[in-house]
């Protein structure tokens, strides 16, 4: 049996039994809050279900190519991202305890009106769309080259296969099986590494030497995910969805706890794209590195993207179900819940087919929502309504300017790949910082 073969059985016995073993929903709660009968997700499985939805099998191929251009520098620059998880948890501790708040939508319409509220549903829909697709085509890869036949066939029966199983449970569905990827992730994660290390010419000592700590070389992402990172899990219905339902107390300590584990996750996957360094390997560092080492350990990478693509992929799934059926309350029941999963796997595998950049979802909308930065950091500084839109609009703004590689090189101060991402980001934060907090300044002054 060859390893296509093998890679195929892979996608379609995971999914199979996954299909089997993932609750049947039947109520509204249970589809869309993940609970039943009063019993609430715990701190390990909403610890697990967090770093498993949010280790994507984009994230991990980049953590690995950062780690092959960068070392082990790459690694924890990527890994800054999961800052987002302690700001999240503190910030949405204290929305929900002191501010009372049942969901961010409900936060937003409360405080800025329901404009607001459906501005951000479009930045959220989006971000959603962008998941599907950015994390299919990882799967993609290892069936074939961008644009051949295996490769598209195999992101649409990935797609397919995942759709049916998060259709018969939801959100209940996604956790379950985030528990059970979480652990596949873990153990498959050990395999590698073991096997990496048994190498004899391969040392801790190579990882600690393999990157330069430079803005040229990794650090201008490093700081730039930080920043983000007081942004860009707000706009992540995967990550905010879970934040209200288990208990406050129990939600904080998840968080936190995910922000260590899921860096740690990270930079360990990074140690992959470090070793293909060391041995000059060019191109996609998982992959290469799976290949050197045979049809085994090429398998268990496989696999590892499989059960990571499907636990982002399903959680996306019922995010933008809650999004419509929930948040929007366009159709309060299961039956719209389950007709707009099959939408958004519908409309999200398209760009598979424009040869999008799987990277740009990542660093292009984190960009773009930069204006959700004061809305949340100072959620409960009393400003205008206008304050709103005015933040969001120039984070928008600044968002276009780096897609359009239109920022003035004057405002950029370190050099290398990634220094227009840092400044971008820099100086487009504290820009919305100052126009949210004006027209307060300016109401003060009139009274």
């Amino acid at each position: 049996m060859d390893t296509i073969t093998m890679q195929w059985l892979l996608i379609i016995a995971s999914s199979t039994i996954l299909f089997f073993l993932s609750p049947y929903s039947k109520t509204t709660d249970q589809f869309f809050k993940a609970t039943k009968s009063s019993k609430k997700p715990n701190t390990l499985v909403l610890t697990g279900s967090l770093i498993i939805s949010w280790i994507f099998a984009k994230s991990i191929t980049n953590a690995a190519n950062l780690g092959l251009s960068y070392g082990i520098v790459g690694g924890v620059a990527y890994a800054g991202y999961y800052v987002s998880f302690a700001v999240a948890g503190i910030i949405l501790y204290q929305m929900r305890v002191k501010g009372g708040f049942e969901s961010v939508h409900h936060f937003l319409t409360s405080k800025f009106g329901k404009g607001a509220m459906a501005i951000f549903s479009i930045l959220i829909a989006f971000r959603l769309f962008n998941e599907v697709w950015s994390n299919t085509m990882v799967i993609g890869s290892y069936f074939g080259a961008q644009g051949s036949a295996p490769y598209y066939w195999s992101i649409i029966l990935f797609t397919l296969l995942t759709l049916a199983y998060t259709l018969k449970g939801g959100l209940s569905s996604s956790i379950f099986t985030d528990v059970v990827q979480m652990g596949l992730f873990s153990i498959l994660l050990i395999i590698i590494l073991y096997h990496i290390f048994s190498i004899d010419n391969f040392t801790s000592e190579d990882i600690a030497t393999s990157g330069t700590w430079s803005f040229e070389l990794g650090l201008n992402l490093l700081f730039a995910a930080v920043i983000q990172s007081f942004s860009y899990p707000f706009h992540d219905p995967v990550l905010t969805d879970r934040a209200f339902i288990s208990s406050p107390k129990v939600t904080r300590r998840s968080f936190l706890i995910a922000s260590v584990l899921g860096a740690c996750c990270i930079i360990f996957f990074s140690i992959i794209g470090v070793y293909a360094q060391t041995q000059n390997m060019q191109g996609q560092a998982a992959v290469e590195v799976g290949k050197a080492f045979g049809v085994f350990i090429l398998l268990i990478i496989n696999f590892i993207m499989i059960t990571s693509a499907a636990s982002t992929l399903d959680s996306t799934f019922s995010s933008f179900s809650k999004l419509l059926s929930v948040d929007l309350n366009l159709g309060k029941n299961v039956t719209f819940g389950r007709i707009s999963m099959v939408i958004v796997a519908i409309l999200g595998t398209l760009p598979v087919f424009l040869n999008a950049e799987i990277l740009s979802a990542t660093t292009i909308s984190g960009t773009m929502v930069i204006g959700l930065t004061p809305v949340f950091i100072f959620w409960n500084m009393k400003v205008p309504k206008i304050s709103f839109y005015l933040s969001v609009i120039c984070g928008l703004i600044f968002g276009i300017v780096l897609v359009f590689d239109a920022f003035p090189k004057s405002l950029i101060f370190t050099s290398g790949k990634y220094a227009d991402l840092l400044w971008v980001n820099f100086w487009g934060v504290l820009s919305c910082i100052i126009l949210y907090i004006i027209p307060k300044w300016i109401k003060k002054q009139t009274i």
